[in-house]
């Protein structure tokens, strides 16, 4: 029993120590963004290896979602008659909830895991011990870029992921269920709008800022050479996709 009581203690204390250096990360790489000198050449840099670089994943994840949706909802709703809500379905599916949380989930692999694997191989490799040799702040000059890449850049990527989505759903539903193109599209026109984007889009933001923060925090912190960079790689992406899905349900309760 004590030692039950022990490892729970240790784990709690591990919480606590873990969630307040994160937020210290977040509180000073806040302060630093706005702090000159802005090296934009930086952030330009990581807006491209996280945007630009997940193009072809979040295409595939988006497209193929969206024909999958396109079957699975027409499967369900001609038992009721209302195949022409098809093209509504898949539509707010992406929009809302699918669009934002496979794109989360997707960069999240991709390049949280290089995040945290970059920053881990400096750590053990004291190239930012040498940052602060030098007199270069590490947080301003290698979290606040990633941190504003991925806050910047999963927005529109959650925008293509929503567009390919539905364009896979219009190719199913069109051209293999052979649902009528202007009922499909006009029952989209009529059931979507714009809020039902910006509400995925929302929760895109948020995304961003827990994929970068966790790889950043994880990859900073590294102890134990290439174990230990392996380690803060596993740990950033599990923890990034946990927090998705967390907040995505605490997101969705609040904003309904």
């Amino acid at each position: 029993m004590r030692e039950l009581l022990e490892r729970l203690g240790k784990m709690a204390g591990a919480l606590v120590t873990n969630t307040g250096l994160m937020a210290l990360m977040l509180f000073h790489a806040s302060i630093y963004a706005f702090t000159p000198p802005i090296k934009f050449r930086n952030i330009f840099k990581q807006m491209e290896f996280v945007g630009v670089k997940s193009l072809f994943v979040v295409v595939l994840t988006g497209s193929f979602t969206g024909m999958v949706l396109a079957y699975q909802s027409f499967n369900a709703l001609k038992r009721f008659g209302a195949e022409s809500l098809v093209g509504p379905t898949v539509a707010l599916s992406m929009a809302r909830e699918l669009g934002p949380v496979l794109t989360g989930l997707m960069v999240s692999g991709r390049a949280g895991s290089a995040m945290a694997t970059e920053l881990g191989t400096m750590r053990v490799t004291e190239q930012i011990d040498a940052l602060h040799t030098m007199g270069v702040n590490p947080i301003k000059h290698l979290v606040v870029p990633r941190i504003l890449a991925g806050v910047l850049m999963l927005p529109f990527l959650t925008v293509i992921t929503d567009f390919v989505g539905v364009v896979g759903g219009y190719f199913v539903g069109v051209h293999l269920l052979d649902i009528n193109p202007g009922v499909y599209m006009g029952r989209t026109m009529d059931f979507v709008n714009v809020e039902d984007l910006f509400y995925g889009l929302y929760k895109s933001i948020v995304f961003g800022l827990i994929i970068s923060l966790t790889a950043c925090y994880h990859g900073f912190y590294t102890t134990g050479g290439a174990e230990g960079v392996g380690k803060a790689a596993t740990n950033a992406v599990v923890l990034g996709c946990v927090l998705i899905l967390a907040f995505n349900y605490l997101m969705t309760s609040a904003l309904l």
